[in-house]
């Protein structure tokens, strides 16, 4: 089995390097035994990238080396309790880390709320994810004392949404599957939601149609969920009336979604005490153990062949993998990455007792090469290779990625434990390059109900600790080394738990509606209070309700220099008069925010009263800390925090600019890019950035090519037109030429195509002799694709005839009326592919996933897919459909 290196969670993202001539640097990204090193969201199907191929760790270092000093400015303490951004970690992938900055006019005033705005409270428990890395990130940490390092406290899973989740795959489009059908939502009330129905009229909801579906078998000791009986027999008589093949999947499809928990029927548990009675699951799925190198593959040092031990030359293993990457570029991850490969060395020396003190005499090149030859190899394999590895693979991983919960067959999230490696941080980490320890049994506290077995891990050792904890939702938990943070393995997204969790959120920031217009008065009469520390939470409060700003922590030595409201120092802000007051800091995951905006003339005071007699690198608010902020603004509103406030104002400014938008009369792309830009404002004023993609000219420039093809096309068939009939040419609608179409662009066009229809025959041709080999027939003879391909050289030569004569053929001849039928489509087609460029263009630098994800309630969009008749697919990924089942049925007219 060739091992890979290890997917690590979004911090770990590769950077393209620069060619560099020490250690042997000098070109792409692999992964550890050679293979494209990726984020964690690839697909399983991609076998070249298997993102959970270990290579084991076995040493347990006893600590690491102490990262080197900060650069000197005043810093205060660190306080126990941390904003929401930060303090609990969560099992979804957060985003990505990027950089780029642009400017943000115009944000201050984008959040504005009439009070008349005002609907309906829902639920008021909300569920708080983590932002912290995937959950599967590194060990636990180990005491320095050489004992044990202490269980993470028992607690719930503390109550906070995924900030800037990773948008891989979630933000990309269906485009196949057809709209669900419209159905009216489930209402859903609080017990703090009748105590408000007679000042606040709730928005009028039909009760759904459809009783919720029971699961059978409740009890059922496995982990299987049969089908239901209805459906099951409706497929079989199906199958024996010659249904055809086609629509098997489909029906598949409906029985999977028929088997959907339909929770939000039910009276969700939001009591904050027992979230299920009973829970079964077989545990993680740890990576398998390092696989060594061939003999004659060694790094080498001062010239000279090294011999390693196993522990030290995975070790190893993970820098060589990074080697024409930005990181082993980087000063501050090659330094942390030898001090810690030093004391695997000093615990597994060389065999030849060679001495390794100097980074710059190592070289990691054969080892690098190894590895890209593994790859090559992998990628060299048979699409009937790679099925049969995936199979395996699946196999394998089947029993970990469900589990039952009262009864019911959930998925599970984040099953996998990441395998060892090198901590590539985001940002500017401190601690970039140093060394992620295998996680083990013994690391992992498992959950699960009294009754249920308890599970075997795959790889030798016992766990941790067995816990029945009814209040908390997550399966497994343990310390990773790097950073000591809890991670946590949770249900999917698309689980009844998180689902709650997630409707409870949104439910908790509609409810801010009813009471924003008191809060603001009350924060605006604090701007001028004599007290400093009201003055200055007065003037946070400002900025985070109308700029969306993060709480933001204090931040540690070791910890990446990122800042939010709470934390913002005074070199941060500057003062431009009148009344302008410029942002410019690191916030999370390191992306700038500079932001160039104007505030009311008491807030511009209070700012340049708080920077009297301070240095650039004091603290702003020097008397607002992030929990002192939140336990006020949950005086002013139970469960209120600083982060609710941003998921209200992403909300509640989506609602606002579609609903600005008249769409009576617009074609489908035209709906789609007013969505993408209600979207684009929101993801800007939450400052989720992104550097723009290396391939964003390449894409470009490929849409553009396929503008031109389908103008190609249109003009082939205006050239047919004319031919049947003069009179078209007078037309104005037929008479314009394709401008951007010159004679050399039809030429290369045509042997393009010519090519690809030369491919596609040829795949054709050795598809339907694997067929014939599989039924025992004869393989077709060589004749039969030289015919075909006869056939289509025939066809381009007939094109190259037409060239510049203005007349044109087709194979099969099509009336007058079917042609102009035909340029109508061409004509809509490319109207829609030009909005779709302009849109692409327009997001290059902005993500979208993120507050699509995390900060718009799903609702907002669910309904305006069905008022508008845009198919959720175009806008919803098949995972993000699976993730909100519970805002797919709501009212055409449902408003945030």
């Amino acid at each position: 089995m060739v091992s890979s290196l290890p997917l690590s969670s979004d911090d770990d993202q590769p950077l393209l390097a620069n060619k560099s001539a020490l250690n042997g640097h000098n070109g792409a990204l692999v992964n550890g035994n050679g293979h494209a090193s990726k984020n964690h969201d690839v697909s399983m199907s991609e076998l070249s990238d298997e993102d959970d191929m270990p290579l084991s760790q076995t040493v347990k270092s006893e600590a690491l080396t102490p990262q080197p000093p900060r650069h000197s400015r005043k810093r205060k303490a660190v306080y126990a309790e941390t904003s929401s951004d930060d303090d609990t970690p969560l099992a979804s992938s957060p985003g990505k880390a990027r950089s780029a900055a642009i400017p943000m006019p115009g944000a201050a005033s984008a959040t504005t709320l009439p009070a008349s705005s005002a609907t309906a409270k829902g639920k008021l428990a909300a569920k708080r994810e983590d932002d912290g890395d995937y959950a599967s990130d590194a060990p636990k940490k180990r005491a320095t004392n050489g004992k044990a390092a202490k269980a993470p406290p028992r607690k719930k899973a503390k109550k906070e949404e995924s900030e800037d989740a990773s948008t891989s795959d979630d933000d990309e489009p269906l485009v196949k599957k057809r709209a669900p059908p419209r159905r009216r939502a489930a209402k859903v009330k609080s017990e703090a939601e009748s105590s408000d129905e007679e000042s606040t009229p709730a928005t009028p909801q039909k009760p759904a149609k459809r009783a919720s579906k029971k699961v059978k078998d409740e009890a059922s000791p496995t982990l299987e969920t049969p089908k239901p009986k209805k459906r099951a027999a409706k497929a079989k008589k199906e199958e024996e009336n010659g249904s055809p093949a086609k629509g098997k999947g489909k029906k598949k499809e409906e029985d999977e979604e028929g088997e959907v928990f339909r929770w939000w029927e039910q009276d969700p548990n939001d009591d904050g005490s027992i979230k299920w009675q009973t829970l079964e699951h077989h545990g993680v799925f740890f990576p398998p153990p390092y696989e060594p190198l061939p003999s004659d593959i060694k790094m080498k040092y001062n010239g000279r062949d090294v011999d390693l031990p196993l522990e030290a030359e995975e070790v190893a293993g993970f820098y060589a993998a990074l080697l024409e990457s930005d990181h082993a570029q980087d000063a501050t991850f090659n330094k942390n990455f030898f001090e810690d490969w030093k004391k695997v060395l000093a615990r597994y020396p060389p065999r030849d007792g060679t001495k390794i003190t100097e980074f710059s005499l190592c070289d990691f090149r054969p080892m690098f090469e190894h590895f890209e030859l593994e790859k090559a190899k992998k990628k060299a394999l048979t699409p009937a290779e790679k099925k049969e590895l995936k199979k395996a693979k699946d196999e394998m991983e089947a029993k970990y990625t469900s589990c039952l919960l009262d009864g019911r067959k959930e998925k599970v999230g984040n099953f996998r434990v990441e395998p060892p490696g090198l901590f590539r941080g985001r940002g500017e980490h401190p601690k970039k390059g140093c060394l992620k320890f295998r996680v083990r049994p013994d690391d992992i506290t498992l959950n699960i109900g009294k009754d249920a077995p308890t599970p075997v891990p795959n790889m030798p050792g016992k766990w941790k600790a067995i816990q029945h904890d009814q209040t908390v939702t997550w399966l497994a938990t343990w310390t990773e080394n790097i950073n000591s943070n809890h991670k946590y393995v949770f249900l999917a997204a698309g689980s009844s738990l998180k689902g709650q969790s997630d409707m409870q959120k949104f439910e908790k920031a509609r409810e801010l509606k009813n009471h924003v217009d008191r809060i603001r008065q009350n924060y605006q009469g604090d701007l001028k209070s004599k007290v400093m520390a009201d003055r200055q939470r007065a003037t946070a409060m400002y900025f985070i309700d109308k700029l969306a700003l993060r709480a933001g922590n204090e931040k540690g030595e070791d910890e990446a220099d990122t800042v939010g409201c709470c934390s913002l120092r005074c070199e941060h802000v500057t003062l431009e008069a009148p009344n302008f007051i410029i942002f410019d800091f690191l916030g999370k995951d390191s992306i700038r925010y500079y932001n160039r905006v104007p505030v009311d003339a008491q807030v511009f005071k209070n700012i340049r009263i708080f920077k009297q007699n301070k240095d650039d690198d004091d603290n702003l608010f020097d008397r607002v800390t992030t929990s002192s902020l939140n336990k006020h603004l949950n005086q002013e509103m139970k469960g209120l925090t600083a982060k609710v406030f941003r998921t209200f104002n992403a909300s509640i400014t989506f609602q606002r600019l579609l609903d600005e938008n008249t769409l009576s009369k617009k074609t489908l792309q035209e709906k789609l890019n007013a969505y993408n830009d209600a979207n684009r404002q929101v993801a800007i004023l939450c400052n989720h950035q992104r550097s723009v993609p290396k391939t964003h000219d390449q894409a470009m420039e490929k849409m553009r090519e396929k503008l031109r093809g389908f103008k190609y096309d249109r003009m082939k068939l205006r050239h047919v037109l004319f031919g049947l009939d003069s009179k078209y040419k007078k037309q104005k609608k037929y008479s314009a030429d394709e401008s951007d179409i010159d004679d050399d662009w039809i030429v290369e066009h045509e042997e393009q195509l010519q090519a690809k229809e030369v491919e596609k025959a040829e795949k054709k041709f050795a598809k339907d002799n694997e067929k014939l080999a599989e039924e025992g027939k004869d393989a077709l003879d060589k004749s039969v694709l030289d015919e075909r391909l006869k056939t289509i050289k025939d066809d381009f030569k007939r094109l190259t005839k037409e060239r510049g004569t203005g007349k044109a053929t087709l194979k099969r001849e099509k009336p007058v009326d079917k042609l102009e039928e035909a340029i109508d489509k061409l004509e809509e087609k490319i109207k829609a592919f030009k909005l779709q460029i302009v849109d692409r263009d327009a997001g290059k630098e902005v993500a979208l996933g993120t507050s699509k994800i995390n900060y718009l309630d799903p609702r907002i969009t669910a309904a305006w897919c069905q008022m508008h008749d845009v198919p959720i697919e175009k806008i919803f990924s098949k995972t993000l459909i699976t993730k909100f089942p519970w805002a797919m049925e709501v009212n055409p007219e449902w408003k945030f």
